[in-house]
């Protein structure tokens, strides 16, 4: 008995992380589809926070990190002297070799930023993961945003909390 315990314990965990991997997956996508609704409501304007997504009539509800135990996410933002043009997010990409930029702050530093444009989420679990996603394998660096470009990768500039 308790080696069939032993045994099935690591599995069920590796099951369970699994299935929230999925749901990590399934929730960030939500989380584009609802920036890309706002964006039809609102053309040129993006929230400033994910409650307004609801607010909007965009997403159901605020959905939790599930990778996260306080279920907090990151948040990706266009940096303040970005365009406001859904798949061109820096004014010099070109200068940057075509890699767009994104701010990616903590719901606390948000609160400290003027204006912010939320164009996506990504976890705050520095775990790794067990799937590969979009060829990274550390849950904060799943990117989930608005605009995103298949075979590209962003920039990202981490703003602290001061």
């Amino acid at each position: 008995m308790t080696l069939s315990l032993v045994i099935a314990v690591p599995v069920l965990e590796t099951q369970l992380r699994r299935e929230k991997e999925e749901e990590l997956i399934f929730r960030g996508k939500q989380y584009i589809e609802a920036i890309r609704l706002y964006q039809q409501k609102k053309p040129g304007a993006y929230p400033t926070s994910l409650e307004e997504l609801v607010k909007e009539k965009c997403l159901r509800k605020v959905f939790p990190d599930p990778m996260n135990p306080t279920g907090e996410w990151n948040l990706l933002l266009l940096p303040p002297t970005t365009a406001a043009s859904p798949n061109q997010f820096s004014a010099d990409s070109s200068k940057a070799g075509g890699t767009e930029k994104l701010l990616v702050v903590s719901p606390r530093a948000l609160k400290k930023i003027r204006d912010p444009r939320i164009v996506g989420v990504v976890s705050s679990s520095t775990q790794k993961s067990i799937k590969i996603y979009e060829e990274e394998e550390y849950y904060n660096k799943w990117l989930f945003y608005y605009g995103q470009t298949p075979g590209k990768k962003p920039e990202l500039i981490y703003q602290t909390e001061q």
